[in-house]
């Protein structure tokens, strides 16, 4: 650990003083080829690092890794996983009986090394075996790898990219797909969080039986005037004069379908519950801000709603509207009665928590299970509101078997004390659900 420690400084002392050279001294011409080494220097600590994140591994008190990694090295917990999955198909693996085996892509792995390739690279050669179809041979494979890996030293990424296009062409000329190919490519998912405006861009990759379900709901319910939520009454069967004053485009029609398909299931009790509570939008807003009709209520999934679309939404069938003023009767202090919060406190504690209190954690409330954070109930604790706050899973574990605490501090937060013996992991209170804690008098308008 000390030669690490002593290579580590030197490599610091190193880029400081390459930081301090004048750049002025060097001709245009040699300005390139020093941008060229630094860049081949930069992909080989990548590729180092890369190395490192392969081996790490989850000990007593240590958060799932890839959270872990996004804490330590501040970058997202959606990045830490990248790293994660670009690391195991880079660097060498062993059996179950601990003999060697190369790298998943061992070509590519030795251009990565040699800091030859860019994430860019990557990512195409990680994209062309994702889609390539099962049909095709492993020999077939390996030579693609081979020809990939060796096109990526000399090429620029978007030159690589219609390099792999044409191959794939090469190794799937009838375009055969079978069914489990096309189902390993099924999904949808929210491309990044909500834009400034409030709006969500989403990526969806449907097979064809989805495909197919939608066709036919878009049939009847994205035809014109259908579902309108600029009508004072949306209708399922607009009449023709309706229907010929709908100004919404296509793709806005089928998005008001898709609402109108999810709030009809949302909140029915046949559904039964989740986390004790019904399977609907569950939204805290202040009694101000639903007074004056403006600002933002949150969900607990964490997204920001407005106040007029939470005023509309709670109009329709299954949906409900709870605002809670102080103490107002309702069973929110228990004490020892019962260990299982009730479905009041968990209402309370999304309101307050929005999400997994652990610092760093972006588990939403829905996602989320009541911690004691005092101390928990088996230990003598009480199941009262100003004793209990939102935990994940994985984080109630580090409590319960990791050496984690929490305590409950003046201000109602809940704070997190890491082991005494992993000073590198981050502990206190949880500011992501709350941006607006980290925002000072500079920065409010």
């Amino acid at each position: 650990m000390c030669s690490i420690d002593g290579l580590l400084e030197e490599l610091d002392d190193v880029v400081e003083r390459l930081g301090a050279v004048d750049l002025e001294v060097l001709s245009p011409p040699r300005r390139f080829v020093v941008l060229e080494r630094l860049e081949t220097a930069r992909r080989r600590q990548v590729a180092l690092s890369h190395a490192v994140l392969a081996r790490l591994e989850r000990f007593a008190g240590c958060p799932p890794v890839g959270i872990a990694v996004a804490d330590v090295l501040r970058i997202s917990p959606r990045e830490a996983r990248r790293r994660m999955r670009d690391a195991e198909q880079l660097a060498p693996r062993t059996t179950l009986t601990g003999q060697p085996l190369p790298p998943l892509l061992p070509e590519t792995s030795a251009a990565w090394q040699a800091g030859s390739l860019d994430g860019e690279h990557l990512r195409v050669i990680q994209t062309f075996f994702r889609e390539l179809p099962d049909h095709v041979s492993p020999v077939e494979v390996d030579k693609a790898e081979r020809s990939l890996a060796g096109h990526a030293i000399t090429l620029r990424p978007d030159q690589l990219e219609k390099v792999a296009h044409r191959l794939a062409l090469h190794l799937n000329p009838d375009g055969t797909f079978s069914d489990a190919d096309r189902a390993r490519k099924r999904g949808f998912v929210w491309c990044g969080g909500q834009q400034v405006d409030g709006m969500s861009v989403g990526r969806l990759i449907a097979d064809p039986e989805l495909r197919s379900e939608l066709d036919a709901w878009f049939a009847k319910f994205a035809a014109p005037g259908v579902c309108n939520p600029d009508d004072e009454s949306p209708s399922i069967a607009p009449s023709e004069e309706v229907a010929q004053r709908d100004l919404r485009s296509y793709g806005q029609r089928q998005h008001d379908a898709l609402t109108a398909l999810v709030r009809g299931q949302l909140g029915d009790p046949t559904f039964g519950q989740h986390n004790g509570l019904p399977v609907t939008v569950i939204v805290s807003a202040t009694l101000q801000d639903l007074h004056a009709k403006t600002g933002y209520a949150v969900t607990a999934g964490g997204t920001l709603i407005p106040i007029p679309d939470v005023i509309r939404m709670a109009a329709h069938a299954y949906h409900y509207l709870a605002l809670f003023d102080g103490v107002n009767g309702r069973a929110l202090w228990l004490g020892r009665t019962k260990r299982i919060a009730s479905a009041d406190q968990r209402i309370i504690l999304h309101a307050k928590d929005r999400g997994c209190t652990r610092p760093g954690c972006d588990a939403p409330g829905y996602h989320s299970g009541v911690h004691h954070a005092a101390q928990d109930w088996k230990n003598g604790g009480n199941t009262d509101i100003d004793d209990l706050g939102l935990a994940c899973d994985p984080d109630n574990q580090l409590v319960e078997t990791g050496g984690w605490a929490t305590r409950k501090l003046a201000d109602g937060h809940t704070e997190w004390i890491p082991p005494p013996a992993l000073p590198m992991l981050r502990g206190g209170t949880n500011d992501y659900h709350h941006p607006e804690r980290l925002l000072g008098p500079d920065d409010d308008p």
